[in-house]
């Protein structure tokens, strides 16, 4: 739950600061030179791929809790075996365990989007998101049949 309100709490701010900024953008263009309607168009530029890029995101986050609902009710989310440390923090060691046994998973069902819902959160506890996601993006392909890249 936490981790949606600072979510919730990120979105809305940066939100305001698209608004802020486009605002500042228009009142260039209305100023009417060359100059400051180049700018204009520049500081518009800015929101616009900020919109889109939270657009994508929240679209990302909403289709991976869908997948982990639909997985929680089919009673195959993977437990939390991991080891911890006296801080809480995940032993690395312990992660990369984990890791190899969901990576021969997913090795044996290349088409299994839960083998890939699985892979991803062992790359999540491994401290590898960029790899992360893919592995996430791979499992929400394949969920919703769509062709999947190599």
């Amino acid at each position: 739950m936490r981790a949606k309100i600072t979510y919730c709490v990120t979105a809305a701010v940066l939100v305001l600061y698209f608004v802020l900024v486009g605002s500042r953008g228009v009142l260039l263009i209305q100023h009417g030179t060359l100059l400051t309607v180049t700018f204009g168009v520049a500081v518009l530029i800015l929101p616009v791929i900020g919109v889109w890029f939270l657009w994508k995101n929240t679209q990302f986050v909403q289709r991976a809790n869908r997948l982990a609902t639909e997985l929680d009710a089919e009673g195959g989310l993977p437990v939390d075996e991991l080891a911890r440390t006296p801080g809480g923090r995940i032993d690395r060691a312990s992660a990369d365990a984990v890791f190899a046994e969901r990576r021969a998973q997913t090795e044996d069902s290349p088409d299994d989007w839960r083998c890939w819902f699985r892979l991803a959160i062992a790359y999540h506890d491994a401290r590898d998101t960029p790899r992360a996601r893919k592995a996430m993006q791979r499992a929400i392909a394949l969920h919703d049949g769509r062709p999947v890249r190599a």
